[in-house]
């Protein structure tokens, strides 16, 4: 059998908190029987939600009471002075310890990248984190960062992206070469501004799998595994991802439901639908990853529901598995020697 992964939860983050943190965790620990949870944050709050689920800790579900917890809108330099016994600082903590291998928070963006990198410190080589995550493609899902931790970035860092989502995507996808790209807005060698195109002269000159400058639309046409950006277009990226898949579903569904036989239609392609609604189901990609830290931090979405919440267990736990900040730091080491 296998060696357990053990994975801190922060029980209060994220708009719904332990109401949607408990149910995910009871049905991940069902789901997969390699994992241990640590439930973080307010004792009381958790066990009500244990015995709404039926579930007691004990065994692979343990609890870990912290007093405090970060709000959506807190100024993360306030969480890190002022909150240091909050459910997120405390769940980071279990992984620096190394209690856990494993973070997993819907907590405010800002205060957890903060309090990550303030705990667990980045890798050598590395300048910045960045937060990154699978957008689902024709061939079924594309990498692509920095979706926001860093708005204004420099050639080196995007280079440092491009070796981090490299091996991410190698680790988690198992893919021996990942192809890597550059978010830019056209594939000729005279566009760009000149961050990028030093960034393209860096990667041109590495060991990684670059395959030069990409569009927008690679991101879902699957050609290449991972796209690197900054953070500001990055995070347009993924917010005008997550709007074309409701988008997309609604219209769809008022489409179908026009009339008599555009609603007879609709039952006679309920599989198809079925099938294309979870190819674009964002909550099939909840899980984005703070790469280029020693430890891992898995940030869930604020608003996701117990369902997304599970699949961001899920990555954490394949992360962990996959050693992925010590293949990065390998790789680094091989890299810029």
């Amino acid at each position: 059998m296998k060696q357990r992964v053990t994975i801190s939860l922060d029980a209060m983050g994220g708009d719904y908190g332990a109401g949607i943190v408990v149910p995910a965790a009871v049905s991940a620990l069902h789901r997969f029987d390699d994992i241990e949870l640590i439930l973080v944050g307010d004792e009381k709050v958790i066990a009500a939600q244990l015995a709404r689920a039926r579930e007691r800790a004990g065994g692979r579900l343990r609890v870990h009471h912290a007093s405090e917890t970060v709000a959506m809108d807190e100024p993360p330099a306030q969480t890190l002075r002022l909150k240091k016994d909050s459910s997120m600082r405390v769940a980071i903590n279990l992984v620096q310890s190394g209690v856990a291998q494993a973070c997993v928070s819907a907590g405010n963006t800002g205060a957890l990248m903060a309090t990550a990198r303030f705990v667990l410190k980045t890798l050598a080589g590395i300048d910045r984190p960045a937060i990154i995550t699978g957008i689902p493609s024709l061939k079924g899902h594309t990498h692509v960062l920095d979706l926001g931790a860093n708005v204004n970035c420099k050639a080196q860092h995007l280079f440092q992206f491009a070796v981090m989502g490299s091996v991410l995507a190698s680790a988690v996808d198992e893919l021996e070469n990942p192809r890597v790209g550059l978010l830019n807005v056209g594939q000729e060698a005279i566009k760009g501004n000149d961050q990028v195109k030093e960034a393209d002269r860096l990667l041109k000159h590495s060991l990684l799998n670059y395959v030069g400058y990409v569009e927008g639309d690679a991101i879902y046409c699957g050609d290449v595994d991972v796209v690197v950006c900054d953070g500001f277009v990055g995070n347009i990226s993924l917010k005008a991802s997550e709007g074309v898949a409701k988008m997309a579903s609604q219209l769809v569904r008022k489409e179908f439901g026009r009339n008599l036989i555009t609603r007879l239609s609709g039952l006679a392609a309920i599989p198809v639908l079925r099938a294309f609604g979870n190819r674009i189901d964002p909550r099939r990609y909840n899980g984005a990853s703070l790469v280029g830290l020693q430890g891992i931090v898995i940030k869930s979405h604020g608003g996701a529901d117990a369902f997304s919440f599970e699949h961001a267990i899920q990555i954490a736990r394949i992360e962990a598995r996959k050693s992925v900040p010590q293949r990065i730091d390998k790789q680094l080491e091989r890299l810029l020697t």
